[in-house]
């Protein structure tokens, strides 16, 4: 797809500078389309044309299991975000006092205060540092006959640090440790294969790398990791013969469904499917290799910034769509606001001003946007 398209995918404000993706990303064109057509649909006819909308629902499906590679549509569930998938595995695990997990200290709160909840339990939870070059070890060294489950980002949402799934997926399996991948930092941005990595459970909202809405996401389950969860909510989406509203008796879902205990997100649903179609169209392994080259070609461009801190990982391998740095002598949060007011849409996180270029951004954005950081910083040596 020629760098026009993108364009014409994304007709942001003039002068508008996007780097924002790994907190909300914007729509491309063809999701406001699907859900201006979902929304006259609805006004027009109601639910007279419930069976397309399910038809739509199964293709979501569909779509989500080609992107992570998951060997069958039964181990997707739709879940709210990121934080609810989270909290379905950590308050589904029969914990007994004793056991513990692994972490990192560089969590998002969705991935920490799950299992923060289960010290209540007896439940030990060890945070581990992630210092460059072997934070895979750290964590590693960190499990013992004790751990029942390892759970990491797969990118940091502060640093931007790109942990090796693989890896850490062989350890677990070997150990038998349950391994819990939030990927809301890669899923969209870096090619995503669950078989390949060994996860027990992968989650990822819409509204990042994925170019969709919030109030929908990915959740992944293996089959026998699925099983050993404990159901805590409860609906009639949820069982067996979900559409037997009759039925006295029920089974719960032998799928990923189990954990959609009511009626699905129709209008989320539309949405997300519309922007996976571009993300499909395009390729994964393209959208990595760009998203990568604008990682790296900012890094690079970063560099010759005078007293610039790099709070990313300077490896590639160790990168995915997120540069994080600091400037001396300069503060973060005045940096970033600086940055807002010349358009430059980003993040103040981790300690520094984060910037997170997607598959669409063009390079002449990014040599505006460091331009633009040497403007905020000679505008405060001179004052």
């Amino acid at each position: 797809m020629p760098d026009a398209l993108f364009a014409e995918e994304f007709p942001q404000a003039g002068g508008l500078i996007y780097l924002n993706h790994a907190a909300v990303a914007p729509w491309p064109l063809r999701t406001a389309e699907a859900v201006r057509a979902f929304a006259a649909e609805n006004t027009r006819s109601g639910a007279q044309h419930y069976p397309r909308w399910l038809a739509r629902e199964a293709r979501l499906r569909e779509q989500l299991r080609e992107l992570v590679n998951a060997t069958s549509v039964d181990d997707i569930a739709l879940t709210k975000n990121t934080s609810e998938a989270i909290s379905l595995v950590a308050e589904g695990i029969d914990w007994q006092a004793g056991d513990n997990i692994v972490t990192t200290t560089e969590e998002f709160p969705s991935n920490r205060i799950p299992w923060q909840a289960q010290t209540q339990r007896g439940v030990a939870l060890r945070e581990v540092r992630i210092e460059q070059p072997g934070p895979e070890q750290a964590l590693i060294d960190a499990c013992d006959r004790a751990t029942r489950l390892l759970t990491i980002s797969s990118v940091q949402y502060g640093s931007g640090a790109r942990l090796d799934l693989e890896l850490l997926g062989a350890h677990c399996r070997k150990r038998g440790i349950l391994f819990c991948v939030d990927a809301i930092q890669s899923l969209g941005a870096i090619a995503c294969d669950v078989q390949a990595s060994g996860a027990d459970f992968v989650m990822a909202d819409g509204h990042k790398w994925l170019l969709g809405p919030e109030g929908l996401a990915l959740f992944y389950s293996r089959p026998e990791a699925r099983d050993r969860l404990r159901l805590h909510q409860f609906g009639w989406h949820m069982v067996e013969a979900a559409g037997n509203f009759d039925q006295r008796d029920w089974r719960i879902a032998h799928s990923a469904q189990r954990f959609e205990c009511g009626s699905p997100n129709m209008l989320g649903i539309h949405a997300l499917s519309a922007s996976l179609s571009l993300l499909q169209e395009i390729g994964m392994v393209e959208i990595s290799r760009r998203v990568l080259e604008r990682s790296t070609y900012l890094y690079e461009r970063l560099t010759a910034v005078p007293g610039i801190r790099f709070l990313t990982p300077g490896e590639e391998r160790r990168r995915a769509g997120i540069i994080n740095f600091s400037i001396a002598d300069c503060d973060p949060a005045r940096l970033h606001r600086g940055l807002l007011d010349r358009n430059v849409i980003c993040a103040h996180r981790g300690g520094g001003v984060r910037l997170s270029p997607h598959f669409y951004t063009s390079l002449q954005e990014l040599d505006r946007a460091v331009a633009c950081v040497s403007e905020l910083i000679d505008a405060r040596k001179s004052r």
